[in-house]
């Protein structure tokens, strides 16, 4: 099973499930993610999202080069990301999610890292895209969500050096939202999840649609966006 979903209190945990290669994503992982989206969607129950990684070395160490760089499963791979737009579906996804990082969270794992609202790190945490180094540029996202993150100059810095960083610096750089010590992510991350879960959902759901959707719009277009889903929470 190479991801586990698990529903709980209103939050929905993915874990990729594959720690003996440290969850590098392969077609059957994204295939299962692609699965556990439909549940999360069509489940009014989940409220909250949670990605992580099993094991104690890596949320993911990225995507599976042994699948997805040779033939025929580098054209099976570039079928799948035509097909599936799985990150882009992941970076709408309505409701909030958390990353729970710890170890490596390189290439595609540190790019799902990116479409998630929060990212929290274990003082463990190693984060990079290392593509360039391996002759490609990243195909989750990675260019666009990066710098969108850490602003243009720290993500020059990590495409172009292809080099991980500690969590301390992805922390000064606002990769992460907070570090924790390894052994206290899991409450670190509840709590977080518990927070958000003390919110009014409806609130919650349109205040990040306000953000991401107004985000690539013109400032007055933004703000009647912004209006049109306020007036819909007053008459709800």
């Amino acid at each position: 099973m190479t991801l586990v979903y698990v529903v709980r209190d209103h939050l929905a945990f993915v874990t990729l499930n594959r720690p003996k290669v440290l969850n590098a994503i392969n077609l059957a992982t994204r295939d299962a993610l692609w699965l556990a989206l439909d549940a999360i969607e069509a489940d009014d129950e989940v409220r909250v999202v949670v990605f992580r990684g099993s094991g104690e070395r890596a949320f993911s160490a990225g995507a599976d080069l042994t699948e997805f760089g040779t033939a025929p499963s580098y054209t099976e791979a570039r079928r799948a990301r035509l097909e599936r737009d799985l990150w882009g579906r992941i970076a709408h996804l309505e409701k909030p999610t958390i990353a729970a990082i710890h170890g490596y969270a390189l290439g595609a794992g540190c790019e799902l890292a990116l479409l998630c609202d929060f990212r929290i790190a274990a003082e463990d945490a190693r984060m990079g895209l290392p593509e360039t180094h391996l002759g490609y540029v990243p195909t989750a996202g990675g260019t666009q969500t990066l710098p969108r993150t850490v602003g243009r100059g720290s993500a020059l810095d990590m495409l172009m050096s292809a080099e991980p960083i500690e969590a301390a610096r992805a922390l000064d750089y606002g990769l992460v939202h907070q570090v924790v010590a390894v052994d206290t992510l899991d409450a670190a991350v509840k709590a977080l999840a518990l927070q958000l879960l003390a919110q009014p959902f409806e609130a919650l759901l349109a205040a990040k649609r306000a953000l991401i959707d107004g985000a690539g719009l013109p400032l007055d277009a933004a703000i009647r966006l912004e209006a049109r889903l306020r007036s819909r929470l007053i008459k709800a």
